[in-house]
């Protein structure tokens, strides 16, 4: 994921979650809003109560992993946070990637 594609700012993280629309599925929580600029952006939040902080690296590197094969990021305008709870840790990556791809699809922004 480009750095252009990542919300990184702590006050649009709050703003999303705040004003946006919240979709739920069992590992996921996520959070959307319509943005201002061309493409589609992408924050991801993981809890300490999950593990480590090379537990948390790895959860945010495989979701954007997923997010890289699922988001087409140009023809989109959200910002999108996505908040890993703890079942994340329950499943392998396959089922996670397709719930995962259920939440997306509802907002309309995978390829």
């Amino acid at each position: 994921m480009k750095v252009i594609n990542r919300v990184k700012d702590k006050q649009e993280f709050v703003s999303t979650v705040k004003k946006g629309k919240t979709l739920k599925e069992t590992p996921y929580i996520v959070h959307f809003l319509k943005n201002e600029l061309s493409v589609c952006r992408v924050g991801i939040s993981v809890s300490k109560r999950i593990g480590n902080a090379v537990t948390r690296n790895r959860i945010k590197r495989q979701t954007r992993a997923m997010c890289d094969s699922l988001i087409d990021y140009s023809s989109h305008t959200f910002d999108v946070i996505i908040v890993v709870k703890p079942d994340f840790l329950n499943s392998d990556f396959n089922s996670n990637k397709e719930k995962l791809n259920n939440l997306l699809s509802k907002i309309g922004i995978t390829k």
